[in-house]
């Protein structure tokens, strides 16, 4: 027996490519789809709108199809409440929980819609009814599995659950309009990066916060100046690294190397090799990089700037760390709530030639979050994007290149 039910689109539906992508699930997962009214837009500003009947052999092939168009943006008319389950232990979700995207999210509870709070991907959302800890109104918000605790209200399948998939903006103006089209390397590097100095001036402007997410190649690579003026400056609020970079970062400072490496020079000065667990024995010595910095032993660099400029940094640990730092957060899911803290936060996040730490970040970002990821290396930002950060703009560049023209663009 044919199943059916019908689904409805608005929006830039056509250029975003949304309808087409709508059509082609329903068509790969061997349903039908009966358009019912069409209305196009015909103007620059002016909105679509599509309804259409889709059908299926059985309720199960039905169901798979209404998930995939749930996720591109198609929204089901008369949608039902959403169905909520108690947790049945802490850490323990009820089965067939609802597992978010990073695009914005409603839940229809009580025949209204709410919005998601925190949304990112992988978690589930957690509803707590109006009258609920002396509120009036319902909430609802997600978290991660490791988070939720014994009688949690759940929301499990899909049904009263819309997504909405941020519109790629219309020709090229408009916030990142100018960088559609994923990841290249032949775009012209100097206009882009002026452009990517316009954004993040615009986002400090409207009381934005910027998050940059380095990794040790852009100490390596000469760049350390150049981002430390950048936080000096203040167009860097929050800063999210790994050990190895504040490492080499400090590292510079106190002896002029990286990794044992003349950044001038691009010499290897005798002992060299030494220079970083000597940096980590003064720092845990000083009990700290904040202690090492009051105490007159650091003077300069990123890190410097970010404790004399009260930027809050996030140093995550990995089992490859030398030391680690004092500040290296080493328990993984302590390091994973302060990154979710910073993501959440940031209006525009610069994710600076480091692979693992930028996908970690990314995975706690909504899609409505700028994002632009810098690499030398195109499957840096391809991974990124493949591990679901839609959003993410990619540069393939030299990130020693890329920082100091940036900050030459920002501050002249």
């Amino acid at each position: 027996m044919t199943a059916a039910r019908t689904v409805e689109l608005e929006g830039h539906i056509i250029d975003s490519g949304m309808m087409e992508r709508c059509f082609g699930v329903v068509m790969e997962l061997d349903g039908d789809f009966d358009v019912e009214v069409f209305d196009v837009g015909k103007h620059k500003d002016a909105e679509s709108y599509c309804r259409m009947t889709v059908s299926a052999d059985d309720e199960e092939t039905l169901k798979s199809i209404l998930h995939e168009l749930n996720q591109n943006g198609a929204h089901l008319t008369n949608p039902p409440n959403v169905t909520l389950k108690r947790a049945p232990a802490d850490q323990v979700v009820p089965q067939g929980f609802y597992s978010t995207t990073n695009h914005p999210t409603q839940i229809r509870y009580d025949d209204e819609w709410v919005e998601v709070e925190n949304i990112e991907m992988d978690c589930a959302i957690v509803v707590e009814p109006e009258g609920g800890k002396g509120r009036d109104a319902p909430r609802a918000y997600t978290k991660v599995l490791n988070a939720i605790e014994e009688d949690d209200l759940v929301v499990t399948d899909e049904a009263g659950v819309r997504v909405d998939p941020p519109e790629r903006p219309r020709g090229s103006s408009g916030p990142f309009g100018f960088m559609q089209g994923g990841v290249s390397s032949e775009r012209p590097s100097e206009s882009t990066i002026r452009e990517i100095a316009d954004s993040i001036v615009e986002t400090k402007e409207e009381g934005g916060k910027i998050l940059a997410v380095t990794g040790p190649a852009l100490i390596h690579s000469g760049a350390g100046d150049a981002l430390a003026r950048l936080v000096r400056e203040g167009y860097v609020d929050m800063l999210s690294t790994g050990n190895g970079f504040a490492v080499h970062d400090i590292e510079r400072g106190l002896y002029g190397t990286s990794l044992g490496m003349d950044v001038e020079t691009m010499e290897h000065p005798r002992k060299g090799h030494k220079h970083h667990i000597y940096t980590i024995s003064e720092v845990i010595r000083a009990g700290g990089i904040e202690e090492a910095v009051e105490a007159g032993h650091i003077e300069e660099g990123v890190m410097y700037e970010c404790v004399a400029n009260d930027v809050p940094y996030v140093v995550a640990g990995s089992i490859r760390d030398d030391g680690p730092l004092p500040d290296t957060i080493t328990d993984a899911v302590e390091a994973q709530n302060a990154i979710r803290e910073q993501a959440h936060e940031a209006d525009m996040v610069l994710m600076l030639s480091t692979l693992l730490h930028s996908v970690a970040v990314g995975n706690c970002l909504p899609s409505t979050t700028r994002v632009v990821c810098v690499d030398i290396n195109p499957a840096t930002v391809t991974q990124l994007l493949d591990r679901g950060s839609a959003q993410a703009i990619g540069m393939v560049t030299d990130v020693g290149t890329f920082v100091p023209t940036l900050a030459d663009e920002i501050l002249g």
